[in-house]
């Protein structure tokens, strides 16, 4: 049997369906349904989880081309300062690590973003000239280097759009274990970090998120 969903009562129903089931595939919405199976197992408690504060230097890293990122992308950097990457410059070697990290602290408290989040030609006309994989692997290089340098420099809060690239720069950061907080768009968490030194973060896959994600985004992760 195959099921669909048109509503979230009924994710709810379809993951209580499947509470007995050892194997469950299908859209992430099912997610939704799941936690209460495992509550009632006894398997998790069900605390809400509490309330993130880290506040200080900030920094916005966009790296998706999605149709809902552009458009956070282009509402965000009407109030707020923001470089687009060329991203022919940095398969050249003419934009590197160092220019993004330089406008990024540059503009602490100003909630900087930097992006490479093109029209869909634009980035068909990237990948016949350079290689899909080769400006796949190049860009996602470039943010993981930069979250890293970002991080060492103090900015301790980070928003990542985009699914490579946020895989990119958590495996850049090497963070271990991340508590999961609060929601900040639905399927998209506050993220923190353990130490002394926590790193509060956002990552969001291309087409999750409000219009005005970037700036919301920044205000979760400071507990506001």
């Amino acid at each position: 049997i195959i099921v669909d969903a048109i509503a979230d009562d009924d994710l709810v129903a379809i993951a209580r369906a499947a509470a007995s089931h050892r194997l469950v595939t299908g859209g992430s919405g099912i997610a939704l349904g799941l936690a209460a199976n495992f509550i009632e197992q006894g398997l998790i408690a069900g605390a809400r989880p509490g309330v993130t504060v880290v506040d200080g230097p900030d920094a916005i890293l966009a790296g998706s081309c999605s149709g809902a990122t552009r458009e956070q992308v282009q509402i965000h950097r009407t109030n707020h300062p923001a470089l687009a990457i060329d991203v022919a410059a940095v398969m050249d070697g003419s934009i590197t690590v160092e220019d993004l990290t330089s406008f990024l602290l540059a503009n602490q408290g100003r909630k900087p973003l930097v992006y490479s989040s093109g029209t869909p030609d634009e980035v068909k006309a990237i990948q016949a000239r350079f290689g899909r994989e080769k400006v796949a692997e190049t860009l996602d290089h470039l943010f993981a280097s930069t979250a890293s340098q970002l991080v060492k420099s103090g900015i301790n809060r980070l928003v990542v759009a985009g699914g490579e690239t946020s895989g990119a720069v958590v495996s850049a950061l090497d963070l271990g274990p991340l508590a999961i907080g609060a929601e900040i768009d639905p399927g998209v968490p506050v993220l923190l970090s353990g130490g002394d030194k926590p790193v509060a973060l956002a990552l969001k896959s291309g087409n999750f998120g409000a219009p005005d994600f970037f700036d919301k985004a920044l205000e979760r992760l400071a507990g506001r």
